[in-house]
């Protein structure tokens, strides 16, 4: 038996007799130095690891989910050579790569990590994405116990026990617990964009968890932390996500994501009125970008109108298929794009234009450079 087929059935003994879940995140910014009276070492892993093997018995599945996962995680620490730090977590995807997210390791001239058993080691950032923030380093040897964690294969249940295991406020190898909240959520990105498809979690995230694993009690990643404030609410970029971004990074040096050149909002009840559309539903293309994929394909507003009082824009698109896939609001678009799509691939888009159902053909883009 191999250790993933042990992990495996060690986990789920013990989740069979009852568990939980957890999440955590991170914000650079801070090195975390200080150490709060009477809580040990705050950037020493060992001192707040205990005795997981001991505590890993029947009827504790966090404390087996914790022993399993965490000699894959490890601590980041990034100087940015002008007196500036930040610090985050990561998790080994390979022999060779760890993952964290993109907004931990920016602007970073050096970086280093350290994992459970080991001292500080160095790591080289070998590509970033920052429009899905995330990242992958580089390591010419992991230590020993630091073996890859799977992506999970599909988006989890919501309700579905999670937990996150990082580095919030510089106290290494932290464990939380919590539930799956929410999926297919928006998260801001660069240059107007969004993150498509994230996971929402109640696990307790703070800064240092970003880049870390939110993980399912089988030891699988279901998406890698990236934001959360102490309100009960926390997200992770999706493993659905990620499968695909991360092994372009490795391959490719950078992610191409789909492109079309609009400017778009949700069809409320007003705006359906206004553009004789018979559901509330779908997306409404507010602008189409100059020399953008769209530009002569699809139709923006061109003026407003009046209903019950409220001024809705008419005369744009209101878009309710592309290809086999239901549009009923931006998070299904804007998916869709990310996990089903390619830059220079034509779909059809299936729409109402003045009232009129019809179908045009539409050649994705490639999103712009965020620096350029």
């Amino acid at each position: 038996m191999d250790h993933e087929q042990s992990r495996r059935a060690f986990l789920g003994s013990l989740a069979a007799a009852g568990g939980a879940s957890a999440a955590g995140c991170q914000s650079p910014g801070s090195t975390g130095e200080s150490t709060p009276a009477g809580t040990g070492d705050a950037d020493d892993p060992a001192s707040n690891d205990g005795d997981a093997a001991d505590a890993a018995v029947d009827g504790e599945p966090y404390a087996a989910v914790y022993e399993s996962v965490v000699g894959s995680v490890a601590s980041v620490r990034t100087y940015d050579g002008g007196g500036n730090g930040a610090q985050g977590t990561a998790f080994v995807y390979d022999d060779r790569h760890l993952v964290t997210n993109q907004h931990v390791v920016s602007g970073a001239s050096d970086v280093s990590v350290r994992f459970q058993d080991s001292g500080w080691r160095n790591a080289e950032v070998l590509a970033t994405d920052v429009y899905s923030d995330l990242a992958v380093m580089e390591m010419t040897a992991l230590p020993d116990g630091a073996e890859p964690l799977p992506l999970l294969k599909s988006d989890p249940a919501v309700g579905q026990r999670v937990v996150a295991i990082g580095n919030p406020f510089g106290y290494g190898g932290s464990v939380s617990e919590g539930i799956v909240s929410g999926r297919d959520r928006t998260l801001a990105a660069a240059n107007g964009f969004s993150i498509p498809d994230a996971i929402q979690t109640d696990a307790a995230v703070n800064p240092g968890n970003s880049g870390g694993p939110l993980v399912t009690l089988d030891g699988d990643v279901a998406g890698v932390i990236n934001a959360g404030g102490g309100d009960n609410i926390g997200f992770a970029i999706s493993a659905a996500l990620a499968r695909r971004v991360i092994p372009e990074l490795i391959t490719e040096g950078e992610f191409g994501h789909s492109y079309v050149g609009v400017r778009l909002m949700n069809v409320s009840p007003p705006v359906a009125r206004a553009n004789d559309v018979p559901e509330s539903r779908g997306v409404y293309i507010d602008e189409v970008i100059d020399d953008g994929p769209a530009e002569g394909v699809l139709q923006g507003s061109d003026g407003t109108r009046p209903v019950n009082g409220v001024s809705a824009p008419v005369g744009g698109d209101v878009i309710v298929r592309m290809a086999d896939t239901e549009i009923r609001a931006r998070q299904d678009l804007t998916s869709f794009l990310a996990l089903e799509t390619d830059p220079g691939e034509s779909i059809d888009v299936d729409l109402y234009r003045d009232g009129q159902r019809r179908t045009v053909e539409l050649t994705l883009g490639e999103r712009p450079d965020p620096e350029g």
